[in-house]
């Protein structure tokens, strides 16, 4: 099939340029391929000849030939009104479970750069729509208001570092444990539950911190492409609780604008979003309706 075919071994279609007997299969769908194997395997001779009579469109479908050139891209859709991607979020919605609502931010940086980097933290009012488990290390006794999952300090850090998973999402940490967390860093950190004194999950007054974990704080980072990629909340939420909870992320983005940037307003520095559901495909928006004032 490949030209090396010798007189034991050929395969001969009538009616067909020899040319146009030497294709590539491969490139066409398995049905076809599929068949060549059939044809292949059950009218070889004691020679090794096959013959495909007549019978080719029904038996073997042939290929067409490939025109040359690049395939035409794929025509993307216009970016919409941040209202009318919620809606259509929904109607594109069918899984069976309540699904997340993500939201894709490219920003304008260098990700290679570490004075551009961009990480902080999003108070969104109405929340995620998940549970959060939050893990607090502390030395002395805490107050029975505070509302953490996990409360430990040097144990809890043993029985990390001895290979206990940690069970919680999102943790905080007095600053006088923060000497002692470095025995677990790199296993903290890679899960991103490290605490940060600039995200506000080291601090004196924890029971503050934890209840703002609770009520739906988030964290954000960009990646090596440049992008934020967040969940503000489900499916099962309102238009209105989704698209305050996506402006409440904006403003945050906005705060955390790094100096480097060069050039004025929020298109040289937030230059595209999407917005999707968890197994849903992403729908541009503009980014006008992301950064509008709210009454």
């Amino acid at each position: 099939l490949r030209g090396s075919a010798t007189q034991e071994g050929q395969v001969e279609v009538l009616g067909r340029e020899e040319e146009r007997t030497m294709m590539l299969f491969s490139r066409t769908n398995g049905r076809s391929w599929r068949g060549l194997r059939q044809v292949l395997r059950g009218s070889a001779t004691q020679e090794g000849q096959v013959e495909v009579l007549g019978r080719e469109e029904e038996v073997l479908p042939l290929p067409k030939i490939l025109e040359e050139g690049k395939k035409p891209r794929r025509r993307l859709r216009e970016p919409m009104q941040l209202s009318q991607a919620i809606r259509e979020v929904r109607t594109r919605a069918k899984a069976k479970f309540d699904e997340t609502f993500d939201v894709v931010v490219k920003l304008g940086i260098d990700p290679k750069r570490g004075d551009q980097m961009v990480r902080g933290m999003a108070a969104l009012p109405h929340g995620t729509g998940k549970q959060v488990r939050v893990a607090l290390f502390t030395m002395g006794t805490t107050s029975e208001n505070v509302a953490a999952d996990v409360i430990g300090g040097e144990e809890l850090i043993e029985r990390i570092r001895n290979g206990k998973s940690p069970d919680f999402d999102k943790c905080v940490a007095t600053p006088d444990m923060m000497p002692k967390l470095a025995k677990i860093a790199k296993i903290l950190g890679p899960k991103g539950l490290m605490p940060n004194p600039k995200l506000g999950t080291v601090t004196q007054d924890v029971e503050g911190a934890i209840d703002s974990l609770k009520r739906g704080k988030i964290e954000f980072r960009n990646d090596r492409g440049g992008l934020i990629h967040v969940g503000v909340g489900k499916l099962s939420f309102s238009d209105a609780q989704i698209q305050e909870n996506v402006h409440a992320l904006v403003d945050a983005l906005l705060a955390a604008r790094p100096k480097g940037i060069k050039g004025g307003g929020a298109n040289r520095y937030l230059t595209a979003a999407y917005v999707s559901s968890t197994m849903g495909s992403a729908i541009p928006v503009t980014v006008p309706s992301l950064v509008q004032q709210r009454k």
